[in-house]
């Protein structure tokens, strides 16, 4: 449920980003509905997306509404939020429930740590199942990569709620007067499900509080599960993203009639997937390998009428892919080339 005393803290970090970028703080809306498209607010799907993958998790800690206000800045069409449960049953933003590695959670709750098993795999660390909302608000975001990117924001920032990602996107948008859509991942969903937290009905009621279960709204649902988004379809006109990696969805070890992505992937597999999905969200290797050149992926998504948006991008080193020798702009530059719709950036900027 949305907390109106949140409702000061999403629009005191957009005021602040917007008057640092010259722009006018947008008056808080008079309802917790959120404005319906109009010539200048419309659900656009450019050319050429850029989403703010985790926000700018490359400049700020992931996950935060300074990071998803930054990716605004930066030249973001999407912010992403990651989405998983309280105790409580409340939609937080968090890439995995396991916290351990994004908060200061084991200084402030040591006790807490424990083991889940989660679609097959055995995970120790602190769960955000485990706390309740208001437990979660104790604890301040820090930098998952420490060793490649700035920590001095870490112990700032706060947890925040889906409902709070929304409020900070309308906000933002009215300030451009353009829609700034928001890219949800449902995270673990069968787990979820499992433990009587299933993610599906909070997350469509939010979007339906708020005015955006529509298929029109500036949102797209993305998982990895293919179950999940077979759920959805039937009970969201939202558009829907399928994920893909390599192997199989994680909810395959539950259910022996998903396929794999090898088998999504195929041209029979993809025109399957356009039945209920808007597009598909594969890694970017599966699109330029980095044994070079590139895959058919794209011709035969396009084909099917699916959307491509590929993740993820980020500037560091490391992360770029093998062919473009550290160079991410060269890589972004071929990514577009091979005709992919949008991509999930770290530094949005840099997909801008």
């Amino acid at each position: 449920m949305f907390v109106p005393s949140f409702r000061a803290t999403v629009l005191g970090v957009a005021a602040l980003l917007l008057q640092a970028a010259g722009c006018e703080s947008a008056d808080a809306p008079a309802t917790d509905s959120l404005a319906a498209p109009t010539d200048r607010m419309r659900a656009d799907d450019p050319a050429w997306l850029v989403i703010a993958h985790r926000g700018a998790s490359g400049h700020r800690p992931e996950h935060t509404l300074e990071a998803y206000a930054l990716g605004v800045e930066l030249g973001a069409d999407y912010i992403e939020p990651d989405l998983v449960s309280t105790k409580d049953g409340v939609l937080v933003a968090r890439h995995e429930n396991e916290i351990g590695g994004t908060t200061d959670v084991s200084v402030k709750f040591p006790e807490r740590r424990t083991t889940r098993v989660i679609d097959g795999d055995s995970v120790s660390g602190w769960f955000t199942e485990d706390f309740t909302l208001a437990e979660l608000r104790t604890l301040r975001a820090k930098e998952r990569l420490p060793q490649l990117r700035d920590t001095s924001f870490d112990g700032r920032f706060l947890i925040p709620t889906f409902d709070e990602v929304l409020a900070l996107a309308d906000s933002l948008g009215r300030a451009r007067g353009r829609a700034v859509g928001v890219y949800p991942e449902t995270k673990h969903p069968t787990y979820f499900r499992s433990i009587g937290l299933p993610l599906e009905a909070p997350l469509i009621a939010s979007l339906t509080r708020v005015g955006w279960n529509r298929a029109d709204a500036p949102v797209f649902i993305q998982s990895f599960e293919v179950g999940n988004l077979r759920t959805l379809a039937r009970e969201t006109p939202v558009r829907l993203i399928q994920l893909m990696a390599v192997g199989a969805p994680p909810d395959a070890k539950n259910d022996s009639t998903v396929p794999t992505y090898e088998a999504l992937r195929t041209a029979d597999g993809l025109r399957k997937l356009a039945e209920y999905v808007y597009g598909i969200g594969p890694e970017k290797r599966l699109v330029l390998p980095d044994g070079g050149g590139e895959t058919t992926l794209v011709r035969d998504a396009h084909a099917a009428g699916l959307k491509v948006h590929v993740w993820t991008v980020r500037a560091e080193a490391p992360f770029v892919g093998k062919p473009f020798k550290g160079d991410v702009r060269a890589e972004v530059r071929a990514l577009k080339a091979s005709g992919v719709d949008g991509v999930f950036a770290d530094q949005p900027e840099v997909g801008r």
